[in-house]
């Protein structure tokens, strides 16, 4: 499998933001999103590290670290991630995955499987049209779905695709700003005016502690 990076930092986002986690991004994506903030990890020219299942199983066990968060790229692809997953969950860790919503949930979603955190492209990402639809009815009240928006236009595609596919009956539902591009007091007037009660706005917590650009946080 091949990572790009792995390190200890506290989860940014999602629904266990502040906590500790132990982060394994692989190499590789299938999308090309136009707000990417891990670009460099998507280039096949990215140096990596060759890693088997059962040698990040083992990192992990070292480390220590109960939560354990695969991104990318898109962590989805990489073979071999099943039997990552199946390695993860016998030693009792918590798995989430952030996935970039154009890869299918299916083959992962057996009886023991791990949290998702879906990243809904909006219309500026450019790559809405890559989503997997089918997957919203693959969701639990555990995992996520998060919309990163750039702009009015993308918060009133947010609402519709929420109202659409009901995420707030099956999932938590997010919703992040674009560091640079729009400003979340902008989204929060958004939500009031809308009452938009069950959306989380939520902030890309290790781009305020740490360098925007900073890697390995």
């Amino acid at each position: 499998m091949k990572v790009a990076e792995k390190f200890v930092s506290i989860n940014g986002e999602g629904c266990r933001a502040g906590e500790l986690a132990l982060f394994i991004r692989f190499q590789g994506c299938n999308l090309s999103c136009s707000y990417c903030d891990t670009a460099w990890a998507n280039e096949a020219t990215c140096p990596y590290e060759d890693l088997s299942p059962a040698e990040l199983r083992d990192y992990a066990v070292r480390e220590g670290i109960k939560n354990i968060t695969l991104t990318g790229g898109e962590p989805l692809l990489p073979e071999g991630l099943k039997e990552l997953i199946g390695l993860f969950l016998a030693e009792g860790f918590h798995v989430e995955i952030e996935t970039n919503g154009a890869v299918s949930l299916a083959p992962f979603c057996g009886a023991s499987r791990p949290t998702f955190t879906v990243d809904y492209k909006l219309p500026d990402s450019g790559c809405e049209e890559a989503m997997v639809h089918a997957n919203f009815d693959l969701l639990q009240r555990t995992d996520t779905v998060k919309f990163v928006v750039s702009s009015r236009r993308d918060l009133e595609r947010a609402r519709e695709v929420v109202d659409t596919y009901g995420l707030l009956f099956t999932c938590g539902v997010y919703v992040s700003p674009v560091f640079g591009s729009i400003e979340a007091e902008e989204i929060v007037e958004f939500m009031k005016a809308r009452r938009l009660n069950g959306w989380r706005l939520q902030i890309q917590m290790h781009k305020v502690i740490w360098e925007p650009e900073k890697r390995g946080v």
